[in-house]
């Protein structure tokens, strides 16, 4: 999904290292989408103090609400989509040749490499029921200058953790179990479902960060020996590092998805639908959108039409530091 906002430039202040856990209740905010289609998203990341959460820099969830979502071609540079249905079917079209209907259960995942456009549509004429996460992912130095790709994986690995609750690897690792997506970085992004009044510890790598964003019901999330948090779908809670495990826990069926990785290996600038490291960067890559360069192709089965990128702003870019 394109970003219409343009919110992304902050004076460069010295930023911080978590160096252990944390427990950081933070709330999405409601970004108005589109003008005329008339969607809102709910942003649980980036946050003003906690640009990223591993690898992973963005996350939206649009939805639920009933939409006819027409996201013409837009372009993106330095990421990885990750687009997670929970209700409601997409047709994600792009510059190298995919055209799919996307479903709950499957994932489509964009690496946009040096550039790539791509469309996203609802399936059909009217107004259809909606929802969905939309991540992205920064791309490390080793590859976000390399060749676009796709992939849609309809088959995720899931395994049982207890009391009925079930973990879904949707991308990266989460105890030793794997999912078949393309990682370039130590990342994982996992569904957890917790049936009512189960109690269950996940297994987490200590070396790396995490989050949790609530999705469905209230998420009750055991921090230290003391403190019990109630994520819901309009939190997002970060745990920071040096933790092997975390309790989560819920009175009613709940849903969860987490969020977490090696920290990032380098502060990013992100604007708009770029992710790069300096502000010339960017200046280029929407210059060359707006050219119409070849560097970002022509989405399948689309003629004229496309999403302008955004004015500038008229102070320079810089790279989002963590405050947290």
């Amino acid at each position: 999904m394109t970003r219409l906002d343009a919110d992304a430039t902050e004076l460069h202040e010295a930023g911080t290292t978590c160096d252990g856990p944390r427990a950081l209740l933070l709330e999405s905010r409601e970004v108005p989408l589109g003008g005329v289609r008339a969607m809102s998203v709910h942003r649980a990341l980036p946050q003003r103090d906690l640009p990223l959460v591993g690898a992973w820099c963005f996350l939206d969830r649009f939805g639920p609400q009933d939409t006819r979502m027409r996201v013409e071609p837009h372009p993106h540079i330095g990421l990885q989509t990750v687009t997670w249905p929970l209700e409601g079917d997409i047709r994600h079209r792009d510059s190298i040749g995919s055209d799919v209907v996307l479903s709950r259960g499957a994932l489509n995942l964009m690496t946009s490499g040096a550039g790539i456009s791509h469309s996203e549509y609802s399936v059909g004429e009217d107004a259809v029921p909606l929802d969905a996460l939309q991540l992205w992912v920064a791309l490390p130095e080793s590859r976000r200058h390399g060749a676009a790709a796709f992939e849609r994986h309809e088959k995720l690995p899931s395994f049982p953790l207890a009391d009925g609750a079930v973990a879904t690897v949707v991308l990266g690792e989460l105890a030793g179990v794997r999912s078949p997506a393309t990682v370039h970085t130590p990342i994982v992004g996992a569904e957890i479902r917790i049936p009512a009044g189960a109690r269950v510890h996940v297994p987490l790598n200590p070396e790396w960060e995490y989050a949790i964003v609530g999705v469905e019901g209230d998420v009750e999330v055991g921090t230290d020996a003391d403190t019990r948090l109630t994520v819901d779908r309009r939190h997002l809670l970060y745990l920071g590092e040096r933790r092997s495990e975390i309790e989560v826990g819920s009175d009613a069926d709940a849903l969860l998805f987490l969020l977490g990785g090696e920290p990032f290996e380098d502060e990013i600038v992100m604007w708009w639908n770029f992710v790069g490291r300096t502000h010339e960067e960017i200046v280029q890559a929407r210059e060359e959108w707006e050219a119409g360069s070849d560097r970002f192709g022509h989405v399948v089965d689309h003629g004229d039409e496309r999403v302008p990128a955004p004015a500038l702003p008229t102070v320079r870019l810089t790279r989002r530091t963590r405050r947290v």
